[in-house]
């Protein structure tokens, strides 16, 4: 199974920038998905972006388009998520998740059986 690592968050004022880590181990046969989640307080997890090791990203939220970009290094074992223009409504905790196989075009978290274990994003005026 696969192994997933998260870093790099903190607290920001609104408008402000983020770039998100993370580290993926324990697999290096066949395509993968790996995807960004995040929880709000009080409220269910949800998709964010994803991306396949050979660099196909699913479609993202209205509320995130333009303003989040997901990427990956050469080698594929991190992956990374970019925060920009940062508002309240996107403090969460982000999660990484990843499966064996491609992306499907709707990120749920059923589809995924792995997961890292979290980092806050906190967004403040």
């Amino acid at each position: 199974q696969l192994q997933l690592v998260e870093s790099g968050g903190g607290s920001v004022e609104t408008g402000g920038s983020l770039r998100l880590s993370c580290a993926v181990s324990g697999y290096n046969r066949g395509i993968t998905c790996r995807a960004w989640f995040r929880q709000p307080p009080g409220k269910e997890r949800e998709g964010v972006i994803g991306i396949s090791s050979r660099g196909t990203r699913t479609n993202v939220a209205e509320s995130v388009a333009g303003r989040f970009t997901i990427s990956q290094d050469d080698n594929k074992n991190t992956v990374y998520l970019d925060l920009n223009n940062l508002k309240s409504e996107d403090t969460a905790m982000y999660y990484c998740a990843a499966r064996v196989g491609a992306c499907y075009t709707n990120l749920k978290s059923s589809d995924f059986p792995n997961w890292g274990q979290g980092t806050q994003v906190t967004v403040s005026s």
